[in-house]
């Protein structure tokens, strides 16, 4: 019998929050009154997370099963694997950092009962620094003119998904992907609500602002042509100026003379397209890039372990040690 409820949590070197996690995630589904399953997937962790995880599993193996990578391949591929492997009715994608309280997971399911397939959490308050509530900000309203999915808060991985959204993001086979994205386009009925959000109780981000740079790169290049399009209208743009450019200096020399002074504009004019073009030749690297790993169909991810029940399905709430 698969159990109601899935929720999928990718952990990566987060040894000291994995108490914590265990302590309020387990209560918090017990009181769902529902069977559930709890997925981790450890990607690559290179501190005691993988042992914790294990203990855990030793714990609560009626409703924990653990997916154990073999090596780091990023916390969408994460997810990835543990949409592949959950049963779950509907599956909710939880970080394992506490920064998305365990206990807001009701509130995204009771949403889920008013008809909608998929639920995206909206983080009310965010604990995070000034520079990357701006940020965010700022590449949620490119992302969204861009790629016309609108989505309030992209960075907020505290999501809902029916089985019917789930199965058609395991039918994608693409290497690069960001999975709120994909799941939008797929959902017929897709609804927000505001979830809470907390400081982070130990360790620090995974997100370097490199890392962030080249996730907006996958959603921007993996979801719309759009960015190819505006550089070749800016091509065409610049060429009708340079036209015009070359009409007037003509002109201007037939009736002024030759100009000596005029070395620095054309120097000027000439980095600014030379920049333009090393800008569009990287965009369209980036597009190139994503179908040389499509093409390679190397594996996404290898598991190196899976710790399960096969008849892992929690009963309805009762007195467990966590």
């Amino acid at each position: 019998m698969n159990p109601k409820v899935s929720v999928v949590v990718p952990v990566y070197n987060e040894e000291a929050v994995l108490p914590a996690l265990f302590a309020r995630l387990y209560p918090a589904l017990d009181a769902l009154g529902t069977s559930y399953e709890v997925v981790f997937v450890n990607d690559g962790s290179v501190d005691r997370s993988a042992a914790l995880l294990r203990e855990q599993f030793q714990k609560r193996p009626d409703s924990t099963r653990i997916i154990l990578f073999n090596g780091n391949y990023g916390q969408h591929m994460a997810i990835m694997a543990g949409f592949e492997h959950c049963r779950g009715e509907r599956v909710v994608t939880l970080d394992a950092d506490l920064q998305n309280p365990p206990e807001e997971i009701a509130k995204l399911l009771a949403k889920m009962n008013e008809g909608y397939d998929y639920v995206g959490g909206v983080r009310l308050e965010r604990q995070d620094t000034a520079f990357r509530r701006n940020a965010s900000r700022m590449m949620n309203a490119i992302r969204e003119r861009i790629t016309r999915i609108r989505m309030t808060d992209q960075g907020c991985m505290l999501r809902a998904y029916s089985r019917t959204i789930v199965d058609a993001i395991n039918g994608c086979r693409e290497v690069n992907t960001f999975i709120p994205a994909l799941a939008y386009t797929f959902a017929e009925r897709p609804a927000e609500i505001e979830v809470a959000h907390e400081e982070r109780p130990a360790g620090k981000s995974k997100y370097s602002f490199y890392s962030l740079v080249r996730l907006n790169f996958d959603l921007v290049t993996g979801f719309s042509a759009m960015p190819l399009q505006l550089f070749s209208l800016t091509g065409i743009v610049i060429s009708l100026l340079s036209i015009a450019f070359v009409v007037f200096l003509a002109i201007r020399r037939l009736v002024v003379g030759p100009e000596a002074e005029g070395l620095f504009t054309l120097f000027g004019l000439a980095f600014f397209l030379i920049g333009i073009t090393l800008f569009g030749i990287g965009l369209l690297g980036e597009y190139v890039g994503r179908i040389y790993e499509q093409v390679r169909q190397r594996p996404r991810y290898l598991i190196q372990a899976i710790l399960e029940r096969e008849d892992a399905v929690s009963e309805l709430p009762k007195q467990r040690q966590i």
